[in-house]
């Protein structure tokens, strides 16, 4: 996943300005794709419009610097949707960033295609878990400095005992998110936000 694939799924959700696409990835978008800097968005942004995926109109600010408003053409629609609903490969991490940027923008996905990438993700973890969590995972200590054995098997343990309750966790979590896409069940509990109506700009 690159960062032009997240600008374009946030530009054809809405026209922005190369400033409301940074303030995005350091709010809603925080989890997507940790620090990224401003002039990295800057760049991403003449590089997409150079090679096709964006255009952008000036909007004129009385006192204030003219905005360009970004909108993704049909070729940058097609990168998009080319990244967005291509094969998903599950890192080796939990919860890495390809997962949740897709989920981000399941509002371009049907809920078979989500069930699918979630089939992905399900059976990558079931392997990580048949293949790692008994595993023997002593090994042999010989240090050459002073060293507290004690220590650091209890602390092993404890980070082992930890990754096999995140991955639990996820797991359960993707299965109920699963479970609830197939039988058409409220993805969340409770009262959900209503969604921002469109810009009539």
């Amino acid at each position: 996943m690159k960062l032009e694939d997240l600008l374009l799924g946030v530009l054809l959700r809405n026209p922005s300005t190369g400033y409301d696409l940074k303030k995005y990835l350091d709010t809603s978008g925080r989890f997507l794709r940790p620090n990224t800097q401003m002039s990295q968005v800057y760049r991403s942004l003449a590089r997409m419009e150079r090679d096709g995926w964006i255009a952008h109109e000036v909007q004129p600010r009385p006192g204030a610097q003219d905005a360009k408003i970004y909108r993704v053409t049909e070729e940058g629609a097609t990168v998009f949707l080319d990244w967005l609903k291509g094969p998903y490969h599950p890192p080796d991490r939990v919860l890495g960033a390809e997962l949740r940027a897709r989920l981000a923008f399941a509002g371009f996905l049907t809920v078979e295609e989500i069930i699918a990438m979630l089939d992905v993700e399900l059976a990558a973890r079931r392997e990580q878990i048949a293949r790692y969590r008994f595993r023997d995972r002593r090994l042999p200590l010989n240090p050459d400095l002073p060293f507290d054995a004690e220590l650091a098997v209890g602390m092993d343990e404890w980070l082992h005992r930890r990754g096999a309750a995140t991955i639990d966790a996820h797991v359960a979590a993707c299965e109920d998110l699963r479970g609830r896409l197939l039988d058409g069940k409220p993805l969340v509990d409770g009262e959900l936000p209503s969604p921002l109506a469109p810009s009539t700009d």
